[in-house]
C-alpha cells in the first residue's frame, strides 16, 4: 500500500472513531497493509476500550516493536495486563514506560498527532496500584509519595486519596488514557489529499456568440450570415489541371508579376508562351509568370582530382573559362592544371587543348548541354573509371607536377553507404573497392562496380590484416 493510500485509510478511520462508529474505524484500521506503530497502537486501544484484552495486548506489541521507545504503548499495554490480572508484566510495563520519560514530568504527544500527556506522577500512581495489589504496600506507599512530589498541578487530588487508601490498606482506581483518543494523521498531509480547484471556474467575458454563457475548451461555432449554397472550389484543383514539374533553380522575380521559386518546389504548368515563359501555379497563386521550369540553364559535370566533384557548367564557355571554374572550385591556380579525357574504347589520354569549347548535345535527351567528348576520363594517376550515369560527364584534372603515385588498396565494405551527393561512391555491405586515393583521414576515394567517387573510410576494412 502506497503512503498516500495508508494515509488517506488512516484519516477515514479516525473520521469514524469520533463519530462513534468504533467498528468501522476497527475495521479501516485493520485493512492497512503497512501498520506503524501509532496505528497498531490506535487498534491496541480500540481493543481495550471493547474489553478484547488479548487482542489489545497483541496490537500493543506490535506498537512497541514498531517503536521501542513509545512510552505511552508501554503504559496501555500495562494496563492491560492489570486488567487480565497479570500483575507482575504489567509492574514491569509501568516501570517501563516511567524509565522512557528519562526523568521528565511529562511527555506531550500533541505533536505526534495524540492529544495526551502522560505525567510521571501518573505512570507512578499505576506503579503503587500493582504493588498494593501484590500486597507490597510500603513499596505502594513510597511510589505514590514520590508521586505527590512529582504532580505540577492541582488536578491530581486522586494521588492524595490514593495515598490515604494506602494507609487504610484499600485499593484505589486505575489512571488510564480516556477512550477515544488516538494517534490522528499530520493534519497538513491530510489536506493535500482533497482536490483543489486552483483555477476556479472560467467566466466569459466577450464572445462573438450572441448570449454565450459557454467557458469550456469546445470551438466556437459563430453564426454567419447569408453563407453561400455552395462551398467554393478550393484552388488546388485548378493547380491540378496543369502539368506538373520541378525546379530546378532559384529564380529571383524582377515585377510584381514574376513568380519567386526555389530548388525543389513543384509548380503546375498553365500555358506556356513562345518566348521560354509560362504561366504556372504555385501556392494557390495563378497567372504569375516565371521562366519555364523545363529549360536547363547548365549541365553537371564530374571532375575527378584527388577525388570527385561535381560542377554546372553553362554550354559555349571556351575552355580557359571552364579551367577557371575548376580552379575555383579546387582552390588550386588555373596555371598549374590540365584537363584530360578518354574514349570508352581506348584507356589512352587525350589532354584537352584551349580550342575546347562546350556545346548542345542532341543525343543525350537527359542533359541537354555538356561536353563534346565522351564521358569517361582517366588520369595519371589512376585506371580507367566508368560514369556513374549517361548525363553526368567525368573530367580528370590533374597538376602539372605529379605526386608520388599511390599505391592501389582492395577494401571490403563493412556496412552499405548510400550516395547522397554527386561526389559519393554508392555500395553495399561485402562490395570489394578500389582505393584510388586519400582525401583525408576521414573520407577515401574508390571505384566499385565501375563507378568512382568518394566515401567514409570507416564503412571498409583491408581482408589482409584481418588474415
Amino acid at each position: 500500500m502506497s503512503f498516500v493510500s495508508c494515509l488517506r485509510q488512516w484519516a477515514d478511520a479516525v473520521a469514524f472513531s469520533e463519530k462513534g462508529d468504533k467498528i468501522s474505524a476497527l475495521q479501516a484500521f485493520l485493512e492497512i497493509q503497512d501498520k506503524t506503530s501509532k496505528i497498531s497502537f490506535n487498534i491496541g486501544c480500540l481493543h481495550l476500550n471493547n474489553d478484547d484484552f488479548d487482542v489489545a495486548e497483541k496490537a500493543f506489541d506490535n506498537s512497541i516493536g514498531k517503536d521501542e521507545h513509545l512510552a505511552v504503548a508501554f503504559f496501555q499495554r500495562g494496563i492491560t495486563f492489570y486488567k487480565k490480572e497479570k500483575f507482575e508484566e504489567s509492574l514491569l510495563d509501568f516501570q517501563q514506560a516511567f524509565k522512557e520519560l528519562r526523568g521528565n514530568q511529562l511527555i506531550d504527544y500533541k505533536p505526534l498527532g495524540l492529544r495526551y500527556k502522560l505525567y510521571a506522577c501518573e505512570v507512578l500512581h499505576n506503579i503503587g496500584l500493582v504493588y498494593a495489589t501484590l500486597g507490597k504496600w510500603e513499596k505502594a506507599q513510597e511510589n505514590l509519595l514520590t508521586a505527590l512530589n512529582l504532580r505540577s498541578e492541582a488536578k491530581f487530588g486522586h494521588i492524595d486519596q490514593a495515598v490515604e487508601s494506602i494507609l487504610k490498606q484499600k485499593l484505589f482506581s486505575l489512571v488510564g488514557i480516556p477512550a477515544g483518543l488516538l494517534f490522528k494523521p499530520n493534519k497538513h498531509y491530510v489536506a493535500e489529499l482533497e482536490k483543489k480547484d486552483y483555477l476556479g471556474k472560467a467566466k466569459v467575458l466577450s464572445s462573438v456568440v450572441p448570449a454565450d454563457n459557454f467557458s469550456g475548451f469546445a470551438p466556437l461555432q459563430p453564426q454567419v450570415v447569408d453563407a453561400p449554397t455552395a462551398p467554393k472550389q478550393p484552388e488546388v484543383l485548378r493547380a491540378l489541371e496543369g502539368e506538373p514539374h520541378t525546379v530546378l533553380y532559384e529564380f529571383i522575380p524582377e515585377t510584381e508579376e514574376e513568380l519567386a521559386v526555389l530548388p525543389g518546389n513543384i509548380v503546375f504548368v498553365l500555358q506556356r508562351g513562345d518566348d521560354n515563359w509560362a504561366s504556372v501555379m504555385f501556392n494557390g497563386r495563378v497567372r504569375i509568370y516565371t521562366k519555364d521550369p523545363k529549360v536547363f540553364s547548365g549541365c553537371i559535370v564530374k571532375v575527378h582530382f584527388m577525388f570527385t566533384i561535381a560542377m554546372c557548367i553553362s554550354p559555349g564557355q571556351p575552355f580557359t573559362a571552364v579551367l577557371q571554374l575548376v580552379s575555383t572550385k579546387l582552390k588550386r591556380p588555373a596555371s598549374t592544371l590540365r584537363l584530360r579525357y578518354c574514349h570508352y574504347s581506348s584507356p589512352h589520354r587525350h589532354l584537352i587543348e584551349k580550342r575546347v569549347r562546350t556545346h548542345r548535345a542532341s543525343t543525350k535527351p537527359d542533359c541537354t548541354h555538356c561536353f563534346e567528348y565522351p564521358s569517361t576520363i582517366t588520369s595519371n594517376l589512376h585506371r580507367q573509371i566508368p560514369i556513374l550515369k549517361s548525363f553526368v560527364p567525368i573530367t580528370h584534372c590533374a597538376p602539372l607536377i605529379q605526386d608520388k603515385a599511390l599505391a592501389q588498396e582492395n577494401m571490403v565494405a563493412l556496412f552499405s553507404y548510400e550516395a547522397s551527393t554527386p561526389e559519393d561512391l554508392e555500395f553495399r555491405e561485402g562490395d570489394v573497392i578500389t582505393v584510388l586515393s586519400k582525401v583525408n583521414d576521414e573520407w577515401l576515394e574508390g571505384e566499385c562496380k565501375g563507378k568512382v567517387g568518394i566515401f567514409p573510410s570507416s564503412f571498409v576494412a583491408d581482408p589482409n590484416k584481418d588474415q
